[in-house]
């Protein structure tokens, strides 16, 4: 079998009616009604930034936001909107933290500093415990920050939330290019929703990214430029929404609005 024919069948087995936590996540996303996963074929590539700034700007046009922070071995949602690692607030589930209007839960708020290298059935099992126990409440769309690659994290993000509609990023460089190719191909052939392409950390007047999109028939949103002035507005909401690449995410969130 093909790589992509096996998650296919992976993708396609529902969860199991067996599984306690099965109706519990049910029941917790009832209340969603949206979900936007944001991935990229590799790493450093500016996702998690980009999966919290879209989160804030959605906050601040009155939406009711959540962000589910799904990089288990290296989380960094909570450092860019300044979360700390708290432990949650817990009664009848697990509450999310609220950061600049932003609904934030993160297997940091759990593990602190320390790593949490999960792998296959164990990294599983994490997404189906938070999902079961985290009380998001009525929602108008949920951010997924999904981990480097299509591993394991991103195919149960496919076979446990349904619907889930993808936003991939890229960057001029040819390596990211044939991954990010490579990766609409496997999610075009199992049948995920791509909300479309987004070019990350433009420096130049290219269209590569661009031209990947439209050659793979999807929708491109736009090109969102570096920034050097970003690194040091992480970790601050009121700094962040003041840099020009927060302006970009934020026209980026009007277009997925469209």
């Amino acid at each position: 079998m093909s790589v992509s024919r096996d998650a296919a069948a992976t993708c396609r087995d529902p969860p199991s009616a067996v599984d306690p936590r099965a109706a519990a996540i049910e029941d917790r996303l009832a209340g969603v009604r949206r979900i936007v996963a944001v991935g990229g074929s590799k790493g450093g590539i500016g996702k998690s930034v980009v999966a919290a700034a879209l989160s804030l700007a959605w906050a601040d046009g009155g939406r009711r936001v959540g962000l589910f922070d799904l990089d288990f071995t290296s989380p960094t949602g909570h450092v860019i909107l300044g979360a700390g690692t708290r432990f949650p607030s817990e009664e009848f589930g697990i509450d999310p933290h609220v950061v600049a209007g932003v609904a934030m839960m993160s297997v940091a708020f759990f593990s602190g500093e320390a790593p949490a290298p999960l792998r296959g059935g164990e990294a599983t099992n994490a997404l189906l415990e938070l999902l079961a126990i985290t009380r998001w409440g009525n929602l108008d769309v949920l951010v997924v920050d999904l981990p480097p690659g299509l591993g394991d994290t991103t195919l149960d993000v496919v076979r446990f939330l349904p619907g889930t509609g993808f936003m991939l990023l890229g960057t001029a460089s040819i390596v990211v290019l044939e991954s990010v190719r490579r990766a609409l191909r496997l999610l075009g052939e199992v049948g995920v929703p791509i909300v479309g392409v987004v070019e990350n950390m433009r420096r130049d007047g290219g269209d590569l990214v661009e031209g990947l999109a439209r050659s793979a028939g999807v929708p491109f949103l736009g090109s969102v430029p570096y920034d050097a002035g970003l690194e040091s507005a992480l970790g601050n909401p009121g700094r962040l929404r003041r840099t020009g690449f927060f302006d970009a995410v934020r026209r980026l969130a009007g277009r997925l609005d469209g």
